[in-house]
């Protein structure tokens, strides 16, 4: 198809609305952002240095000195040049910088028993006990992890395959009893998974934490997720590299999460490098949602999944987002909002400007109200105020954007300036949708 500039489809409906409703040009951006990242403070250390020695259980031995720097105030945890295996995880605890040399590489373990007994965790989108992801701190505060080393979960030696075994479809089974168990208001006493069931663990969670710090490593093979914040605030994550692991394998999911920055960074996963999240269904209507949220300078790759996105766990509510300056060289989805019918929730006040997409395999712009796992529920999500300006997109197979509400809950004022499409298999198509565009 010849290349469009500004192309709308059809609008089915249309309302109308004050300006004062309306997404901020530009200029308004560079301000908003500046107020977000005034918040937002780098964590800092006491200048002591806990080296680690080596040893027969690397595990114990980190975890050993990381209490030890923790009672005495704070400082770095050091783990120098070499190649180590950790069977079982690490536990971050406040005023600790676990810091990675350069040439340090950690090869998780891959025996689920290793990470037990089960912690409470956020497992797409419900709160339950299970398998303790590889990294984890809960309730801890002033904490980072830094340095150039790598943190390999190894999900190509067992995680991946664990599907595949007897009784692979536990999983399934297991997430299906979880979502029942959010939907119906289950005690989260009651909500115990672990050994018995194969929900996997993600590679990095932070749970309850508030002043994170994640900078210059390298994560790659995650069992699932690799790096998620849940319930925390005042969070930089930035000059990561985050590398392909199995299915789910998103790169980072701030998930019920505050005063985010994430910048500089570099993923290419299977699923969405970076998905912004809010819990699911019934069980996140009354916790708290995503806010203040900057993603800026990142190149975002995905083999199966979507460059940007917020969802499809976003049930909590997200608002005040602002994407800048990013690249996405190939994604079969670009920017996407997406939900389904049991969700609720709201998404709103998202300003996305200056992205090139280079090749998406369906469309560049994608909201979807119908995402896949619908139970029957009754309970379409508000999308509403998104603002698009100076995306490029190069090539799109179908759809430049393909943007469509519901009948009863249709999407609300998305603009879009300076939005060019080179190529595009089907065009453009806006059914029950609020485009205005400005030149």
């Amino acid at each position: 198809m010849k290349k469009q500039l500004l192309t709308i489809g059809f609008l089915l409906v249309l309302f109308a609305m004050s300006p004062a409703q309306n997404p901020p040009p530009s200029n308004t951006f560079d301000r908003q952002v500046a107020a977000v990242l005034s918040r937002i403070k780098t964590p800092t250390f006491p200048k002591k240095d806990f080296q680690i020695e080596h040893a027969d259980n690397f595990q114990n031995a980190v975890n050993q000195t990381i209490v030890a720097c923790h009672k005495a105030g704070g400082g770095r945890v050091v783990i120098p040049k070499g190649e180590y295996v950790c069977n079982g995880p690490i536990r971050m605890l406040s005023n600790v910088n676990l810091h990675l040399s350069e040439g340090t590489l950690i090869r998780f373990g891959t025996n689920p028993a290793d990470y037990l007994p089960v912690v409470k965790v956020r497992w797409e989108g419900t709160v339950c006990t299970n398998y303790s992801p590889l990294i984890y701190a809960h309730g801890q505060k002033n904490l980072a992890i830094t340095g150039n080393g790598t943190l390999d979960g190894q999900a190509d030696k067992f995680w991946f395959a664990w599907k595949k075994l007897p009784n692979g479809d536990d999983q399934e089974k297991a997430k299906t009893i979880l979502r029942k168990m959010g939907e119906t208001g289950v005690p989260e006493s009651e909500r115990v998974f672990g050994a018995g069931y194969k929900l996997r663990p993600t590679l990095l969670e932070l749970y309850d934490c508030e002043g994170i710090l994640l900078d210059g490593f390298t994560a790659r093979r995650s069992p699932f997720w690799t790096i998620h914040p849940v319930f925390s605030k005042n969070i930089t994550i930035r000059n990561l590299k985050i590398g392909h692991g199995t299915t789910n394998d998103d790169g980072i999911d701030p998930d019920s999460c505050e005063d985010v920055l994430i910048e500089n960074c570099r993923i290419s996963t299977d699923d969405d490098p970076i998905s912004i999240k809010a819990g699911r269904d019934q069980d996140a209507w009354k916790r708290r949602g995503t806010r203040n949220v900057v993603v800026r300078k990142c190149t975002l790759q995905s083999r199966i999944a979507n460059g940007f996105c917020v969802g499809s766990e976003m049930s909590g509510g997200v608002e005040n987002i602002w994407v800048d300056d990013c690249t996405m060289p190939n994604v079969t989805l670009g920017i996407t909002l997406k939900a389904n019918l049991d969700r609720g929730g709201f998404v709103r006040n998202v300003w996305v400007r200056n992205v090139t997409i280079d090749s998406c395999r369906q469309a560049a712009i994608r909201m979807q109200m119908d995402y896949h796992s619908y139970r029957g529920g009754n309970f379409p999500p508000d999308f509403d105020r998104i603002s698009l300006e100076n995306i490029h997109v190069r090539s799109a197979r179908d759809y430049g954007w393909w943007l469509v509400g519901v009948p009863s809950k249709p999407i609300g004022l998305i603009t879009m300036r300076n939005v060019a499409i080179d190529r595009s298999g089907k065009g453009n198509k806006t059914e029950l949708t609020n485009l205005r565009i400005e030149h």
